[in-house]
């Protein structure tokens, strides 16, 4: 199938522009947010808004994941309880900061791939205020080719990446999708939750080894389909559970 090559020719691309462009930001992202480990803060994740929420998921309470991570997951956010125009909605971002427990000196990390829309843009600016560090995974090129004052933007017209100390390029295209069909007007194959998952796991990785370095033994969670692996998470659970919001107990 010619548009199966294509299509994983293009994922590849992208996520080979991540890898080989983005180390330097990605190395920057992963310092902050070491230091924060160090210090006993929790990582606080926000994908925010339509798929780009499976970018905070997957770096949360799952195999090789660091368990003070602390996800964003406002009900009505998520494709599965929401209506499209929550990540449209002014004035809720900074309800959400403070419920989850952002505050001064924390890393927030926001991923979203266009990083136009409201709830994305004021997050940053609550964050900001809220004295917090703002690390985005994002696309510039997608963000810079959305045209001023349409319904999706942000009325201010900002932009994610301007409002970001640490920005990590996914270099998603505008549009998301990438694939086209001769008869068929519309791309097809999106790219982002690709890119996202990616650049989100190179970037605990570099915390992992940053630590590792400095004699410094992250909490990482253990797959528990495996054998002894409940056991190996019990100390993290034990840890996390009430700082979470989004933990649960399971022993």
């Amino acid at each position: 199938m010619k548009s199966a090559k294509m299509y994983l020719e293009r994922v590849t691309e992208i996520l080979g522009k991540i890898e080989n462009e983005e180390k330097d930001s990605i190395d920057r992202a992963a310092r902050l947010i070491a230091d924060r480990v160090e210090k006993d803060h929790l990582i606080h994740v926000f994908g925010s808004g339509g798929h780009s929420i499976m970018g905070a998921m997957e770096v949360f309470w799952r195999a090789g994941g660091f368990a003070n991570v602390n996800p964003l997951f406002p009900a009505g956010l998520s494709l599965v309880d929401s209506h499209p125009n929550i990540e449209r909605t002014p004035g809720i971002a900074g309800s959400v900061l403070r419920y989850y427990g952002v505050g001064a000196d924390d890393v927030l990390l926001i991923i979203n791939v266009n990083g136009i829309n409201p709830l994305t843009i004021e997050s940053a600016m609550e964050a900001k205020k809220l004295g917090a560090h703002v690390i985005s995974i994002t696309s510039p090129e997608f963000a810079s080719n959305v045209p001023k004052n349409m319904a999706a933007r942000h009325p201010s017209n900002k932009n994610l990446h301007d409002l970001s100390e640490v920005v990590v390029d996914v270099h998603v295209p505008a549009g998301d999708s990438v694939v086209k069909i001769p008869g068929l007007e519309q791309t097809l194959g999106a790219t982002s939750t690709y890119a996202v998952c990616f650049a989100a796991n190179l970037i605990f990785i570099r915390v992992a080894e940053i630590l590792v370095e400095k004699g410094f033994s992250p909490p990482i969670w253990t797959s528990a389909n495996v054998a002894g692996g409940d056991e190996a998470n019990k100390k993290n659970l034990a840890k996390y559970l009430s700082r979470v919001h989004h933990l649960y107990p399971m022993f």
